[in-house]
């Protein structure tokens, strides 16, 4: 089963930017669709993003215009980026493979990001 490591959270002030990256342990962005997910303490992990395994993509009304979904196939790597960050942002985020339109029931650390004056 394929391996996901996220990485590039950190504290930001409201406005900022963050980038995240995800690293699958194999090259699956062609085979299969993937998401960056995020979680706050006491409510459920929601979808934030996705790309298909052709490449398209589709946001969360609530990052609509703010983030943006890519990914590298030769670095087997996905990213998020993340613009004009606000303190609702604030969560750990994960990104999963998406089969069948859900996550895999296997999640990684997730990468934790904080948006505060």
């Amino acid at each position: 089963q394929v391996q996901l490591v996220e990485s590039g959270g950190g504290s930001v002030q409201p406005g900022g930017s963050l980038r995240l990256s995800c690293v699958a342990s194999r090259n699956i962005f062609g085979i299969t669709a993937m998401g960056w997910y995020r979680q706050t303490p006491g409510k459920a992990r929601e979808l934030v993003a996705r790309i298909s395994r052709l490449g398209a993509t589709d946001y969360a009304d609530f990052v609509k215009g703010r983030f943006t979904i890519s990914r590298d196939m030769i670095k087997k790597t996905m990213f998020l980026q993340m613009n004009n960050l606000q303190p609702e942002d604030t969560a750990v985020y994960y990104c999963n493979v998406i089969q069948e339109g859900k996550p895999r029931d296997n999640w990684g650390q997730g990468t934790q990001v904080i948006v505060s004056s």
